[in-house]
């Protein structure tokens, strides 16, 4: 697990999401606002996180709802403007998300220098958005063929709003994943964005695979981040950054201290 610190200077890294409002194409965009206010927010949103101090963030489009798992070809290049306007204020590793789009994903990432990537790379599932299909080998040769061989990808084996269509075991898909796709880490996610991860099913996923990491992937917050540091190698945190713990609301550069110095705490003991 040694590239975690050598990525993120730290054991137990917590990578902080930077959310970005309605792009062009989504049907929340503001088409009054345009996509200077989408960078604007975001610059204020990766300041206060960057301010809070945060180990490392990554985009996401999250306000792309109802999400697809083929996005149109709008958003990751509206994403690579946003990252492209703020690239010189990044101050820590950053990673990359386009919501829910695999190659999309490395697409971004590669034009961006993003080191990582969470996605569902690998599994069939029955979810929000239909059924939801993948080619983790098609997904990284393509990756490979782009020159994006050094960037971390992060397997959702659990992924938000679906369930696995095979009906097996966590522990045996993430033994199996590990094999088959060679994951850099492992994340456990709750129901949605916001909801806690379960730590029964982060403590068997970690049991099962125990030299690779694993990372809590939703619904960590200040009074449950000891208890999911206790098993996880790292988490990724969104809404509990957010003012008044509300997932559309700005980044509280306030809350973010607060978790971020438990965080330290929790490293130090």
């Amino acid at each position: 697990m040694s590239w975690l610190e050598d990525l993120f200077g730290t054991p137990k890294p917590i990578i902080a999401m930077c959310h970005l409002i309605a792009l062009p194409g989504d049907p929340r965009y503001d088409t009054q606002k345009g996509m200077d206010f989408v960078i604007e927010r975001a610059a204020a949103d990766l300041q206060a996180l960057q301010d809070g101090g945060v180990d490392a963030v990554m985009f996401s489009n999250e306000a792309s709802v109802p999400y697809l798992t083929q996005t149109e070809r709008i958003t990751a290049v509206a994403m690579a403007r946003v990252i492209g306007e703020l690239r010189s204020q990044i101050r820590v590793p950053f990673g990359v998300n386009v919501l829910w789009d695999a190659e999309a994903s490395i697409d971004l990432a590669v034009a961006t220098g993003a080191k990582f990537i969470r996605e569902i790379f690998s599994g069939v599932y029955g979810s929000d958005f239909g059924l939801w299909n993948t080619n983790a080998g098609a997904t990284v040769r393509h990756l490979h063929r782009l020159g994006g061989k050094d960037i971390k990808l992060l397997f959702n084996i659990v992924p938000e709003a679906a369930g696995y269509l095979g009906g097996r075991d966590i522990a045996d898909i993430a033994r199996s994943t590990l094999f088959n796709c060679q994951p850099d880490a492992l994340l456990v996610s709750g129901l949605t964005a916001g909801q806690e991860t379960s730590t029964t099913i982060l403590q068997r996923v970690k049991e099962a695979v125990t030299d690779t990491p694993v990372f809590a992937n939703t619904g960590v917050r200040i009074e449950n981040i000891e208890q999911q540091l206790r098993i996880a190698d790292g988490a990724i945190v969104g809404t509990t950054f957010k003012r008044e713990g509300y997932i559309w609301n700005e980044v509280d550069v306030e809350r973010v201290r607060a978790f971020m110095q438990k965080v330290r705490q929790i490293r130090a003991a």
